[in-house]
């Protein structure tokens, strides 16, 4: 019967192909660049990577790191009863974090679907005890509380036949079989379907993937060895949600059709993974950085590399100074709850916020080129000096390409005295403060631009 109701959805999907607008040819609506605009100043988001690995607690990468044959991994959906998830409680830790929208896996490489999909038997209603749809819940606590919902839409897949030439990875996971990537597309495009009609308005989609069919010689990416179809898939977003944003996780420059800009583990331009998406092909869209609270994506019972919540929140503040939000990973453990030392770092940098969110949201950013040990953010005519190493007693920016009116420290008020001139640049004074561990905020009133 679900592959009865497959070939029909599939069928509504193609016959309405000659509606999609070409990515060549694409022009945001007025929603969509509205929601772009929205993004653009939320600051921070949360990421989750959750799905049936979750239950060997070895990261989301555990069918292709232990090279899992496929008829074993299938075993797992069985065992898969998150009794514990609470769509609100999780929408609420997101809100009491400051975080202002949520990207979580419908779909990642092991081919496994978080949501109820008539395209395919291999989800959670009908292969787990579960046999309830996550997705609709969260969507649903998402609507009533104001977040915004983002999909994670995993292009490459470990588990289908019909991703076929097979990719980079998964090569020695046994028990995969050859098909057609016609096929595969047309699956692509059945889900995004569902994603994009059975769940209310949607941030967008989050794409990740494409990079499994590059070639790659450990330095650079090279040719592209299929046809992802993006005006296709592209289109098919843009037509059913307007307004829901394009983003694909590339490590490239913005292809046509797409919204945002999404930076790995790395703030925009640099490239410490040594796959990152170099500076020069920075875009105009919205920026995103995407980073983990520990080492791992997906739930890892070994994983000890917690990070302080002042390193969370300096990569916050980085983010923002590079004009980017930041969206920070959880991996909710197999029954459903969200590691209890994830909840205290997100808790814990929503504090922060509540002090000093108005230097982080809404900001774009800062005129100064950003240091180890001080950044900028920038609201209209104030800038931000952010100083995150508390031994800075003098601030010295050799180009100020502005007007200054007045210095003040941020939580204080007190006016701080500064040397400004066209050879020497900008000096601040910071010896009488009392310098914050984490973060001293400068506010730098500056001439109007306008």
């Amino acid at each position: 019967m679900k592959k009865i109701i497959y070939r029909l959805l599939l069928s509504s999907v193609l016959f309405a192909q000659p509606l999609i607008t070409s990515a060549q040819d694409y022009v945001p609506s007025p929603e969509n660049l509205e929601a772009r605009a929205w993004f653009d100043n939320a600051g921070f988001g949360m990421f989750i990577h959750w799905g049936v690995y979750s239950i060997l607690g070895d990261g989301e990468w555990v069918m292709n790191n232990q090279n899992i044959p496929i008829d074993a991994y299938e075993k797992l959906p069985s065992f898969f009863n998150p009794i514990k998830f609470d769509a609100d409680q999780w929408v609420q830790l997101a809100k009491k974090a400051g975080m202002k929208y949520i990207t979580i896996t419908s779909r990642h490489h092991d081919g496994f679907s978080m949501f109820d999909s008539k395209a395919t038997d291999y989800d959670i209603i009908d292969a787990t005890p579960y046999k309830k749809d996550v997705l609709k819940a969260l969507a649903a606590a998402c609507q009533k509380e104001g977040i915004k919902l983002f999909f994670y839409y995993s292009l490459l897949d470990w588990n289908r036949d019909d991703y076929f030439p097979r990719g980079r990875t998964g090569t020695g996971i046994p028990g995969r079989g050859e098909g057609q990537w016609e096929d595969y597309i047309a699956f692509m495009k059945a889900q995004l379907t569902e994603l994009l009609t059975n769940y209310g308005p949607i941030g967008g989609i989050w794409f990740d993937g494409h990079w499994d069919q590059k070639q790659w010689d450990g330095k650079k990416f090279g040719k592209l060895q299929v046809d992802w179809h993006y005006d296709e898939l592209y289109g098919l977003i843009h037509q059913l949600q307007p307004q829901a944003l394009v983003g694909n996780n590339h490590h490239l420059g913005v292809i046509p059709g797409e919204d945002f800009q999404m930076f790995e583990k790395d703030l925009p331009g640099q490239n410490t993974t040594g796959w990152g998406t170099p500076e020069d092909q920075i875009g105009s869209v919205p920026l995103e950085v995407c980073e983990t609270i520990n080492g791992s994506w997906g739930f890892n019972l070994q994983d000890r590399r917690h990070k302080s919540t002042q390193e969370l929140v300096h990569y916050l503040i980085k983010a923002a100074a590079y004009g980017s939000n930041l969206l920070l990973n959880v991996g909710p453990m197999p029954n459903g709850e969200i590691q209890p030392e994830h909840q205290k770092s997100l808790l814990e940098i929503g504090t922060w916020l509540e002090d000093y969110g108005p230097t982080i949201y809404g900001t774009s950013k800062g005129p100064f080129t950003p240091k180890d040990q001080y950044v900028s953010t920038r609201k209209g005519d104030v800038i931000y000096i952010h100083v995150l190493d508390p031994s800075v007693k003098i601030i010295h920016l050799e180009e100020v390409p502005v007007k200054i009116k007045s210095i003040l420290h941020y939580d204080s008020r007190k006016k701080l005295s500064y040397k400004q001139s066209a050879k020497f640049g900008l000096q601040i004074d910071l010896s009488p403060l009392q310098m914050d561990q984490t973060d001293t905020i400068i506010e730098v009133r500056i001439a109007s631009t306008n």
